[in-house]
């Protein structure tokens, strides 16, 4: 019998050890090549995450600063209160006596005679001017009175509020009542007519003074009567711009306030009072720049009774002026109801 030959199963036993090798050696390649990569991804990834963990510190570190500035403006805010409370309280007594005037049936005029005799202050004294503008036979000015307001000044500014409810309701009254102001002065070397916001009757006379002449006074009355210019029923700003625009150490000034609320409401009444103490006196002696008066309309408690008035802001406005005024050198005046009361 014939033996097959061996070579050829050897041959054929090779080859399949070859592939099962490629193959084997293939796997091999394949995770070695991943196994080079993954330490560059984790890389990366650990980049990312440290980048995210200064954010976040960064953004907490914030966080926690602004919360210190937070409490840090409370306790001031409340140290503030503390200080004014005392302030505060002697408005409100102050309101409550005036409450207690109307509740005792006083009427209107009764209460403007006895604040212009409290707050009456020593009147400035006449200038060589002002004597060769009155005459040697006139009389002095302290015997021209509106409505208890001392008539001594060279230069005189209306600062008036030209609010909704004034000119509904009080308006002839303001016109009528400067116009007397203006009569009574027999001359002044000028005149300015402002609104609670600092704004002009005449334009073309801003920041400077009118001429006193009869057809300027005539002109600022009918100017007047048609005049319709934002208001915020608060004089602060007014005041400030009339101190800052026109005083002059050679002259001698009075500021009339004329309004009837103040819109700001009570606790804005202190701010007003230290801001309007700071700009309007001199550093050197102490005195005042101007003199500020003001007249105070009965709107509210004409159209709401006294019972509202109370609590209105027509009140706010007269403890307020009456405390600038007292501080300023002026008087407060209010004018009588126009109902029974």
């Amino acid at each position: 019998m014939k033996k097959r030959p061996r070579r050829e199963v050897a041959s054929l036993s090779l080859s399949f050890l070859d592939a099962v090798t490629c193959g084997f050696g293939a796997i091999i390649l394949l995770l070695v090549i991943t196994k080079v990569f993954e330490p560059i991804r984790l890389e990366e990834s650990n980049t990312e995450l440290d980048g995210l963990i200064v954010k976040y510190e960064q953004e907490l570190r914030d966080i926690l600063g602004e919360t210190d500035r937070v409490r840090r403006e409370r306790l001031s805010t409340e140290d503030e209160i503390e200080i004014d409370s005392e302030q505060v309280a002697e408005l409100e007594a102050e309101l409550t006596r005036i409450r207690a005037a109307f509740q005792n049936e006083q009427s209107a005029a009764e209460i403007a005679a006895e604040i212009a005799g409290e707050m009456a202050t020593a009147r400035q004294s006449l200038t060589d001017e002002m004597e060769r503008l009155l005459g040697r036979n006139r009389p002095r000015p302290e015997d021209y009175k509106i409505g208890g307001i001392p008539v001594d000044s060279e230069y005189i500014i209306f600062l008036i509020d030209s609010s909704g409810s004034m000119r509904r309701y009080e308006w002839d009254r303001v016109v009528s009542t400067l116009e007397e102001t203006l009569e009574i002065y027999p001359t002044v070397k000028g005149i300015q007519v402002l609104n609670d916001q600092g704004s002009h009757l005449l334009i073309s006379y801003r920041r400077e003074w009118i001429p006193d002449t009869p057809s300027n006074r005539a002109w600022i009355i009918r100017e007047l009567r048609d005049w319709e210019a934002f208001s915020s029923s608060n004089p602060r700003r007014g005041i400030l711009t009339a101190i800052d625009t026109y005083y002059d150490p050679d002259k001698k000034i009075s500021l009339y306030v004329y309004s009837d609320d103040f819109s700001a409401g009570r606790g804005a009444i202190n701010g007003v009072i230290r801001e309007v103490d700071a700009r309007n006196t001199r550093r050197e002696d102490g005195e005042q720049l101007v003199r500020i008066h003001a007249v105070a309309f009965p709107v509210f408690y004409d159209v709401l009774g006294a019972e509202q008035f109370f609590n209105s802001t027509g009140a706010d406005f007269g403890v307020m002026m009456r405390i600038l005024c007292m501080r300023n050198g002026g008087t407060f005046v209010a004018l009588p109801s126009r109902r029974r009361v």
